[in-house]
């Protein structure tokens, strides 16, 4: 687990300058909410705004992740106001915290904007009761909440914004195609979402009359950036354990503290550069820095004690539990479909990958398959995460284990070869070689075998493409006699990745079609 998350790589240093630019915007928020004299509870308001506004905004452009920026107040205000409005009607708060986990989650619908949006919504009635709101308070709460959204926003667009000298990161796909599919799989994680929430919360509160909302919350956390009921149970898991390593750290750190504040906020600072850093590689060091932050702010609030960290580990399992008891009964995504639709995800792109190469390498000088292998990238990366509840240590299933292992390297080995072939068709000598266009061709081959195709417009894209690469052929063939015979390194290489791809495609059809649970590698999606 340490190797993890100080080994994983870290292209560009991007998680480290976020973590790092993280800290810094929080930092500014709270400082300026203290110059303006807010009071405590203000300014952990503050902060946690902008802690979200840094964190969950993932538009793939910095114009959309300050639009989605400037959206937060609109949402967050509003749903505070309902929190500390509702503070003293148990029944109306608790009606009114489950539909905005259910719109939270039927938000996302509408891609990283929504996500945002949602999160931040479900944020702000939980920090209500985390902070016990009440309407008179609302004013500076305001304040502070703008407050700091300007400070973080000014860091991030501003003093340190160097998403500008990277490439946009391709937008994260949707593992149905369709809006009908896209739809359901939204409804069905918004219901499932609702009812765990609301088993958390009858449950929470016979443990606990004042905090349980931390098992509301650990039950909507375990829904976030999951998809099938295999990902959201692996998910739970990590969110228990981390939670029990961050109580421990807590008792040895935030306890003996009895929230001396310097001391108290440079631990602050410490846990947010790790909520950013480890984010990305582990959920389960991740919940141990929010664990530790919490147990910290709690000591600043001055409630802190061994028996509210062991709640907390009590309120996380109940969430757990909520969210398991959803996931398996409620209209549930089961982890073969879901690994199913990704990994055909994956395989169209490749086939569009190839078919662009083989233009490029036909001659067209439009086609670019650079944009395709990007995407490609982030396909390949949520199917492994789709794959990983098969291959978790403490899966029961040997056989759907040793496949999804096989399957997953196969596809590392896959993007591996797309990489390279990406690479040498951009190289005009690599151009008019009738190898490389057949080559291309036989790769098409495997890749239709593999996928089903879909009905309607998308079959007939494909067959389109499928017949330029054919008639790319004929057209290198003249070209591309002189090239065959020289044996140009270029042309060389580009042929050693198509026939690594073909030999790749033909491996991975073994384990899809040999799934103990469905008999074909893909079904076509309705």
């Amino acid at each position: 687990m340490l190797k993890k998350v100080f080994v994983a790589p870290d292209p560009g240093r991007l998680r480290l300058r976020s973590a790092t630019r993280a800290v810094l915007g929080i930092a500014l928020a709270v400082g300026l909410c203290g110059t303006a004299g807010h009071s405590l509870v203000a300014a952990i308001t503050g902060g946690l705004a902008a802690l979200l506004a840094l964190f969950t905004v993932t538009d793939a452009t910095v114009r959309g992740q300050a639009v989605t920026t400037a959206l937060l107040p609109v949402v967050g205000l509003p749903v505070l106001a309902l929190a500390a409005v509702l503070h003293d009607q148990p029944l109306a708060r608790d009606l009114a915290f489950l539909a905005i986990v259910g719109a939270g989650v039927y938000a996302r619908r509408w891609g990283p904007r929504g996500h945002s949006l949602g999160v931040f919504a479900f944020m702000a009635f939980f920090v209500t009761q985390f902070l016990g709101t009440v309407p008179g308070q609302l004013p500076e709460l305001y304040a502070a909440v703008l407050l700091s959204l300007l400070a973080s926003s000014a860091v991030r667009f501003g003093l340190w914004c160097y998403e500008r000298r990277f490439a946009p990161p391709a937008a994260v796909p949707t593992p149905f195609d369709g809006g009908r599919w896209l739809g359901r799989a939204t409804t069905r994680q918004a219901v499932q979402a609702t009812v765990a929430a609301g088993f958390a919360l009858v449950v929470g509160q016979v443990l606990s009359h004042e905090r349980w909302y931390w098992a509301v919350g650990a039950a909507w956390w375990i829904f976030v950036n999951t998809t099938s009921r295999g990902e959201t149970l692996v998910r739970g898991f990590r969110r228990v354990l981390g939670t029990v390593i961050g109580i421990g750290a807590g008792l040895l750190v935030a306890v003996p503290l009895h929230g001396e504040p310097v001391a108290t906020a440079a631990l602050i600072g410490l846990c947010v550069f790790g909520i950013f850093y480890t984010a990305a590689v582990s959920y389960t060091w991740m919940m141990l820095a929010v664990t530790v932050m919490a147990s910290l702010l709690y000591g600043l609030l001055g409630v802190l004690d061994t028996g509210l960290l062991a709640l907390r580990l009590v309120e996380t399992g109940v969430g757990l539990a909520g969210a398991a008891l959803a996931v398996l009964f409620v209209l549930p995504i089961t982890t073969h479909a879901t690994t199913d639709a990704w990994i055909a995800h994956a395989l169209r792109c490749v086939h569009g990958c190839t078919t662009s190469a083989a233009r490029r390498l036909a001659g067209d000088p439009d086609a670019d398959p650079a944009p395709l292998a990007a995407e490609l990238e982030v396909l390949l990366g949520r199917a492994r995460l789709s794959l990983a509840p098969l291959v978790h240590p403490l899966s029961p299933l040997r056989a759907r284990k040793s496949r999804a292992r096989r399957v997953l390297a196969l596809l590392d080995d896959c993007a591996r070869e797309v990489r390279g072939l990406t690479s040498v068709a951009a190289d005009p000598e690599a151009s008019h070689d009738a190898r490389l266009a057949a080559a291309c061709w036989r790769v098409e081959i495997a890749l239709q075998a593999l996928v089903v195709p879909a009905p309607g417009a998308e079959q007939a894209e494909r067959s389109e493409q499928a017949e330029r690469a054919e008639q790319a052929v004929p057209e290198a063939a003249p070209a591309a006699a002189p090239a065959a015979h020289h044996h140009h390194p270029v042309t060389e290489a580009a042929l050693q990745h198509l026939h690594g791809l073909e030999r790749v495609l033909v491996d991975l059809a073994v384990p899809l079609r040999s799934s103990p649970r469905s008999s074909a590698a893909f079904q076509t999606l309705p």
